[in-house]
């Protein structure tokens, strides 16, 4: 059985005046929530044989506060083909995972993160998959579980085993009040 967990880059910033969105730092409730979500990790003891993520600085910066309270640095291959990508590259993406990889991280972006989980878990009566398609925050963290490669995976054959948001470990990183 294959896992992949998709986690989304943490809040970033929209105060800090940068050329480009792909240089967007993250703000001090996105560093806050990165480092929760890397205790909690290293809490349930996951660990990963794979990992790729977007090139962008908030996604290394997230990576950077997560080690934080992880304990251990996650060394991704970047990849180009991540920053905001869509559900489908995403796939692409999954589909070249190396075939001795058990356990796959992905970090990245939204909407694609949120749309890969709707595309692969089937729609039906799971909490979980609902809660993603209520809104997939920033920091949060997806677990999905497949039989057979990674070539294999495709729409409807996953299974949803977890869905972690910043806010279930700690409501002051919920969403801001209006």
């Amino acid at each position: 059985m294959k896992t992949l967990t998709l986690l989304r880059h943490a809040k970033s910033g929209w105060d800090d005046p940068v050329a480009r969105d792909f240089d967007r730092l993250l703000n001090a409730k996105g560093k806050r929530a990165a480092a929760m979500v890397g205790r909690h990790m290293r809490s349930l003891g996951l660990t990963f044989d794979h990992a790729i993520a977007s090139p962008a600085v908030r996604v290394s910066e997230t990576l950077e506060q997560i080690k934080s309270g992880y304990g251990r640095t996650i060394a991704p291959d970047l990849d180009r083909r991540v920053y905001l990508a869509s559900a489908a590259t995403l796939l692409d993406v999954v589909h070249g995972f190396p075939a001795e990889a058990e356990s796959a991280l992905l970090v990245g972006h939204n909407p694609g993160l949120e749309d890969l989980v709707l595309m692969l878990v089937a729609d039906g009566a799971d909490p979980l998959r609902d809660a993603v398609e209520d809104k997939y925050p920033t920091a949060s963290i997806a677990e999905l579980q497949f039989e057979g490669e990674w070539s294999d995976v495709a729409a409807g054959t996953a299974r949803l085993t977890r869905f972690i948001r910043p806010r279930d470990l700690d409501p002051t990183l919920g969403p801001d009040a209006d």
